[in-house]
């Protein structure tokens, strides 16, 4: 399937992060020694999995937008013993112009991972559904050109080790001028869309949400 990604324009998203300017410019909270070394979010389209069953019935697969980042975060000497870090918290940020025309909006997800291999490593993702993606755009398809910037935080025990940001600046997820449109405009995990089963040894394990 081709990838339509259209050039990202001057919006509404950007003239607040500009406003906004100093969020982005303030230093990161003090940490804890240890680190993440966060990827570069990565877009992809993806269409809905066509998975042969005992009964096929007729479907034309939509488009879901992935976005994904790789992680590898330095193991404390406990969890070097074990070989795994307990709990891995990653909030994600979606940055949109707003549907009904009035600024700009944010998506904001936050994933548990368990039981994350040290040293090694492994992929973090979360999906906006066709329907999320028609209602927010108007169009059927993907297109990274859509999202106006993306945001990723990494904490262990509470503590932020690491963060990235694509088509903004960090942190301007901080800025109070964005309306926080998650519970219309679900951002989605791996475990709650259809690719949950596939590349399954890519990604870090997901809490199941209780």
């Amino acid at each position: 399937m081709k990838h339509r990604f259209a050039s990202v324009r001057r919006s509404a998203l950007t003239a607040v992060v500009a406003s906004a300017a100093a969020f982005a410019l303030l230093p990161m909270a003090a940490q804890a020694q240890q680190k993440a070394e966060v990827g570069k979010p990565v877009f992809d389209d993806l269409p809905s999995p066509d998975i042969k069953t005992g009964k096929d019935k007729k479907f034309a697969p939509k488009d879901w937008l992935e976005v994904e980042a790789s992680l590898k975060i330095d193991a404390t000497p406990e969890q070097k013993k074990i070989g795994y870090i307990n709990q891995v918290v990653v909030k994600w940020y979606v940055g949109l112009k707003n549907p009904d025309g009035k600024g700009a909006i944010k998506l904001v997800k936050t994933i548990n991972h368990i039981n994350v291999p040290v040293d090694e490593e492994v992929f973090t993702s979360v999906y906006m559904s066709p329907a999320t993606i028609k209602r927010l755009t108007g169009k059927d398809k993907a297109n990274k050109g859509a999202v106006e910037a993306v945001g990723i935080e990494v904490l262990v025990d509470g503590v932020k080790v690491g963060q990235a940001s694509e088509k903004a600046k960090e942190l301007w997820w901080n800025a109070p001028a964005l309306s926080d449109q998650s519970e219309k405009f679900p951002l989605l995990s791996k475990n709650e869309t259809p690719f949950a089963m596939l590349w399954y040894d890519r990604y870090a394990e997901i809490q199941k949400e209780r």
